[in-house]
């Protein structure tokens, strides 16, 4: 009996001590905000932006109005630059930054693999602001004589929409081409060598190919393909905090208004912004569409069209329902 009494206080001793330990744990998560709910009920201090080497958002981060208008809500801004549309959108997945700006392609590829976003925004169409260009001296005059030839571009881009409806426009399997994927940078550097035969490439690499390379326009998006650039944020995000989505657009609304009006002040910013020449930065500015509003199921649909377009040739795994990507009703503008 007394053996048997033992052991219970002993029980209960072991039950106690262990109940204390993870009171104590849990009340330090606590303290410390490392649970879910302190996570969601702890006040905004950042919103991380990710930008490309061009467009309104480079332009809002050389003016500073956004954090002007953060400021007085205590909200600080972190700009990161990516190389391109995919790599953002990549960063915008793995919850390195909130929102940033892509082309049409980029958010099909990251709906497709599983990319937890949505669309909040978007620019008008601007279809001379992308194109498929060759060397000064090359043979290729026409769509046609594509056929074949290596042409680089950066995969998942806004300009693999435009190759793939360009090579339709000439009767040319995407099969019968020679993709060659690569980010911008190193896909100068192979159209410089004379290692692919053309380069499906947008502003402004795409004006300083034409500057200072001399390259050749084969064909612009004009005619073939809309060419809208996208605003889009972190699902969780947009969802906990769509005040501040919507602060993003209007001041993106604003900055644009302001651009329209001043070509040359937006030529000198961007040109400080991104270190390259004021003629190329004036050659693409040239070419700019203005107008920033809150994305509309209208323009989702057109975007359903582009994911179709792609499953068809493989491009992406499966078929995907793009109005899963559109923001909350909050941020979703009526047509």
């Amino acid at each position: 009996m007394t053996d048997r009494h033992e052991h219970a206080r002993q029980r209960r001793r072991t039950l106690g001590l262990l109940f204390a330990s993870a009171s104590a744990a849990v009340s330090t998560a606590v303290l410390a905000g490392a649970t879910p709910l302190a996570r969601a009920a702890a006040p905004l201090r950042e919103i991380r932006i990710g930008y490309q080497k061009y467009g309104t958002l480079t332009l809002l981060k050389g003016r500073g109005t956004l954090e002007q208008r953060l400021k007085a809500s205590n909200i600080a801004v972190e700009w990161t630059e990516f190389p391109a549309g995919p790599q953002l959108l990549e960063g915008l997945n793995v919850g390195s930054i909130d929102f940033g700006t892509v082309g049409e392609a980029p958010p099909i590829f990251a709906q497709a693999a599983g990319a937890a976003l949505v669309y909040v925004g978007n620019e008008p169409p601007s279809p001379a602001s992308e194109a498929i260009v060759v060397p000064r001296t090359s043979t290729l005059r026409t769509l046609a004589d594509l056929k074949g030839k290596k042409i680089v571009l950066n995969k998942g881009s806004n300009v693999h929409y435009l190759l793939v409806k360009a090579l339709e426009k000439a009767g040319i399997p995407y099969a019968d081409i020679q993709p060659v994927y690569l980010p911008p940078a190193d896909a100068r550097a192979a159209f410089e060598r004379g290692a692919v035969d053309a380069w499906a490439i947008w502003d402004p690499f795409l004006a300083a190919a034409e500057k200072q390379l001399g390259a050749r326009v084969l064909a612009n998006g004009e005619g073939l393909v809309a060419n809208h650039q996208f605003y889009l944020s972190a699902r969780g995000f947009a969802q906990q905090h769509p005040d501040i989505v919507r602060i993003v657009i209007e001041e993106l609304a604003k900055v644009d208004a302001w651009g329209s009006a001043h070509p040359q002040e937006v030529s000198a910013i961007l040109s400080a912004q991104t270190g390259l020449p004021p003629e190329v930065v004036a050659l693409a500015a040239s070419r700019y569409a203005y107008g920033v509003k809150p994305v509309t199921p209208r323009v989702l649909a057109e975007q359903q069209k582009i994911a179709d377009v792609f499953h068809g040739l493989k491009l992406i795994p499966k078929p995907i329902a793009v109005r899963e990507a559109q923001p909350p009703a909050t941020l979703l503008a009526k047509e």
